[in-house]
């Protein structure tokens, strides 16, 4: 078949194997080729091709889907590739007296490729008492807040609505305005410490809170009003879920290891009008440890229990049913499960995360492995030398932190059955005369920013920019 006589779709499927370079080269070619390179069509189907979920807010026009494309096809090229100073620039950001005990981006993860204008903030809180924002690419803070009463725990953000939420050890929930850092709201929960997951319906975000003593409270986030209360469980406290990928979910799990997680409906505990939570027991009947969803299903769960002397996984496929007009149930169906190997080093903490539909990643000791949902082992890794603390895992790529004071990244390849990763390169975070390892690590689009343990007890951030 001749250059002149490809259709539109078959210059689309060429263009999409091609770099950015080759790509404008191959333009040139015939006149067909250039035709199509200067169609709407062209650069908008490359981009939903290659990123199904891209967000364009203004007209798509040519220029708009081309900037796109041409923006984050360069921006993926230097995530691969990870050369120092040419594809990102790395900054230490100082601020906190004390441990940095959990971190969230606070800016939309869509950035305006068209323009190429980014601003990646994060925000954390700290053993210091205190909850901060910074600049990643700039390396500053923008605003702290004054020192809290007590050392400030999880973080939870609503970057639509520029909201920062917090708890601390004493069960005390405070809302942050995200650009200035102005306490907009408190609320007691009256715990030692809770759990928290947000989520959003019907543009309203959520915020649920589960404490020690077996309560669960619904808060509508953008004034922690109370909206429900229940009691999930007697005489023990729970441990939250994020919540499920369609928005409708989260698991309790509870610190009584004699008792099965439950699943609660979300919608139900947002309606004022409900007098109970709509919940039901998981068949789960020993120690559930570690939870993850898998986000291209709705509402897919995997749970790590233990069972005996073994660890097992089980995948749920969570529903509710409507009986009648008035009464629903919920039902969780089992999609697979499978034993862990008896070798691996369960001793050590457990990290698990879900990929895709059918994908699970395990950290545990030096090692980062994938299986299926029915066990099969697809890919393991020791890219490390020391612990693995934290695994961050997008559509893009995988990125774990460890306590060698490095950041391993990893970039997804797809074959016709399975999810894959290829190994790439190391981040380094400093020395180890300062800086005992990284704690955590998290991620957008043109950034990533690791929690860096420091020797004399105060942590730093380290920032990675991607240069566009």
């Amino acid at each position: 078949m001749s250059a002149e006589s490809l259709t539109l779709d078959c210059v689309i499927q060429i263009f999409s194997y091609l770099e950015v370079p080759d790509l404008l080269r191959a333009a040139q070619v015939n006149k067909t080729w250039k035709e199509a390179a200067g169609t709407a069509s062209l650069w908008r189907n490359m981009c939903l091709r290659r990123w199904a979920f891209c967000n364009i807010s203004v007209n798509p026009g040519m220029q708009t889907w081309k900037k796109y494309y041409l923006y984050r096809s360069n921006l993926e090229y230097k995530k691969v590739s990870g050369r120092p100073s040419v594809d990102y620039t790395c900054k230490a950001m100082r601020g906190h007296k004390g441990i940095i005990n959990d971190m969230a981006y606070l800016s939309d993860n869509e950035h305006t490729f068209a323009t190429g204008k980014v601003k990646s903030v994060v925000c954390t809180t700290s053993s210091d008492s205190t909850v901060r924002a910074w600049d990643v690419q700039e390396g500053t803070q923008i605003w702290s807040s004054p020192q809290q009463e007590a050392p400030l725990e999880n973080i939870i953000t609503f970057p639509l609505c520029k909201l920062v939420a917090t708890t601390d050890c004493r069960g005390m929930i405070k809302l942050w305005h995200g650009d200035t850092g102005e306490e907009l709201a408190a609320f007691s929960a009256s715990s030692s410490s809770c759990s928290v997951a947000a989520y959003t319906i019907n543009n309203k975000p959520f915020l649920t809170v589960g404490t020690e003593e077996g309560k669960l409270y619904t808060l509508a986030a953008a004034d922690l009003s109370q909206i429900s209360q229940a009691k999930v469980f007697q005489n023990c406290g729970i441990d939250l879920s994020l919540c499920s990928p369609d928005g409708l979910w989260i698991v309790v799990c509870p610190t009584d290891h004699a008792l099965s997680p439950k699943v609660c409906y979300t919608h139900c505990a947002t309606n004022t009008e409900d007098e109970l939570m709509l919940s039901s027991p998981l068949p789960i009947t020993d120690q559930c440890l570690v939870t993850c969803w898998l986000p291209s299903e709705p509402a897919r769960i995997a749970i790590l229990h233990k069972e005996q002397t073994n660890f097992r996984i089980v995948s749920l496929d969570v529903v509710i049913e409507k009986k009648s007009k008035y009464k629903m149930s919920i039902t969780a169906q089992q999609v697979a499960d499978f034993t862990l190997p008896g070798q691996e080093p369960w001793m050590t903490k457990i990290i698990m995360k879900g990929f895709g539909k059918q994908t699970i990643l395990i950290a545990a000791g030096l090692e980062l492995k994938l299986y299926s949902l029915v066990g099969t082992e697809l890919m393991a890794f020791k890219d490390h030398h020391k612990i693995i603390t934290s695994i961050w895992v997008d559509p893009f790529h995988v990125v774990t932190s460890s306590m060698d004071l490095s950041l391993r990244v990893y970039s997804w390849k797809n074959d016709n059955k399975f999810s894959l990763l290829i190994s790439r390169y190391h981040l380094l975070g400093g020395s180890h005369r300062w800086s005992s390892g990284f704690r955590s690590v998290a991620c957008d689009d043109v950034s990533i920013v690791g929690v860096v343990a420091g020797t004399d007890g105060t942590d730093i951030l380290r920032a990675y920019s991607f240069n566009l």
